[in-house]
């Protein structure tokens, strides 16, 4: 499939799919998440009149007002109501009594003390005093739907009452297949150490994702893949764990003799819906549902076993579903989308070309080191430019990597 129609196709079914709809999170937990549901005021902002200054809360005109008390931020000390002609020395964000007409800041104050303490100075009605629900009121609607949360739209969150949110959050597990893999240290002769399972957590979490435990790792064969295709279409455990979302099989997507997803997927009943891509590197890669159409249930990627092919397909099929499920927009809109190439880069004659460039003075540069099996120059690199054949220049599409 040409490497554009694959991304598009990644989306709808990412669009289509996805289990956990929106789910409650603790503030801590929902960063980088999107907004399910209308983030709403649960109380006013401020929630009561307060000061904006440090200084004397004054009731009436002045220009002189006899100090009756004191009342500090957080106090639950009440002065009681104030009769026009008295003030009271205030903090910032303390509540103003009753009766306040203004807040007469320390630096325009002018204090005397003659048995009883009184200030004197010009103030305007209304100055400093921040009425409750200026900014926000309660039941407004802050934020719509869609939004992703960042730390600002967490702090304003706890501002407006709420311990938790809503959000769309996709849940990703990831397999790692193959006998020549190793989880750790250094790989002994004819073993690899696994360098795509440390990248997808990463990946999952920038596309908006929930990673779901650390990658499992399988020998290669046709009934462990199977059976564990089985396990995130049905749950597993008891009692069962809820299906993941999206299931990244790392491996066993090519057709070689220890390949088996394919076989894998038509066993469990599967529907394939990209199989493979025209886009080097990363054209093993492959997109299927393990429910039925209109019901798709877990959405499987299949990645190559090559860790920079293997990335190439996670921005090619993996991210662009994620992102779909989680109601996000497919590319960061902050970032250009485009830029032009420095430097010759030649387009394949059939397929998609994603070349690892780094973005500087406003162009793209190859950083080279980008042969399918290394990550040294995607380690370098700030994106893919997007090099479709035919391309004669200089200007490329950019497909950002997770950062």
């Amino acid at each position: 499939m040409p490497w554009a129609q694959a991304r598009e196709e990644a989306r709808r079914l990412g669009a289509r799919g996805g289990r956990s709809g929106g789910r409650a999170v603790a503030l801590g937990d929902a960063l980088g998440a999107v907004l399910a549901r209308d983030l709403t005021a649960l109380v006013g902002v401020p929630p009561y009149d307060a000061a904006a200054m440090d200084g004397y809360a004054v009731a009436g005109p002045g220009p002189e007002w006899a100090v009756t008390g004191r009342v500090l931020a957080g106090s639950a000390d009440t002065v009681g109501r104030l009769r026009p002609g008295q003030a009271v020395e205030i903090a910032t964000g303390a509540q103003v009594p009753d009766g306040t007409d203004a807040v007469l800041p320390y630096e325009h104050a002018a204090t005397s003390s003659a048995g009883a303490e009184r200030v004197r100075g010009e103030v305007v009605l209304g100055k400093h005093v921040r009425r409750a629900g200026e900014d926000t009121f309660a039941g407004d609607t802050v934020v719509p739907a869609g939004t992703p949360v960042t730390p600002a739209l967490i702090g304003l969150a706890a501002s407006l009452g709420h311990d938790s949110l809503l959000v769309r959050r996709p849940r990703m597990a990831a397999l790692v297949t193959g006998d020549e893999v190793t989880a750790s240290g250094r790989p002994g002769a004819g073993r690899v150490r696994d360098a795509i399972g440390p990248m997808l957590p990463g990946i999952a979490a920038w596309a908006g994702a929930e990673p779901v435990g650390a990658p499992r790792f399988l020998r290669d064969g046709l009934e462990p893949l199977a059976a564990a295709l089985r396990a995130a279409r049905d749950g597993a455990g008891e009692p069962p764990e809820p299906a993941p979302d999206v299931l990244a099989v790392c491996g066993a997507s090519s057709k070689g003799p220890a390949d088996h997803l394919r076989a894998a997927l038509a066993e469990v009943g599967a529907t394939i819906a990209v199989d493979g891509v025209a886009c080097r590197p990363g054209h093993p890669q492959l997109l299927a549902h393990l429910g039925p159409a209109e019901d798709p249930g877990t959405v499987v990627v299949g990645l190559p076993g090559n860790p920079n092919a293997a990335l190439a397909a996670a921005t090619t099929l993996l991210i662009p579903a994620l992102r779909a499920m989680a109601g996000g927009p497919d590319t960061d809109p902050a970032l250009p989308p485009s830029m032009r190439v420095k430097g010759a880069v030649h387009p394949h004659a059939h397929d998609t070309r994603l070349v690892a460039v780094r973005v500087s003075g406003g162009q793209a540069e190859p950083v080279g080191h980008d042969r399918p099996g290394s990550l040294r120059g995607a380690a370098l690199a700030d994106a893919y430019a997007v090099i479709p054949p035919g391309w004669s220049g200089p200007h490329a599409a950019l497909l950002w990597l997770p950062r």
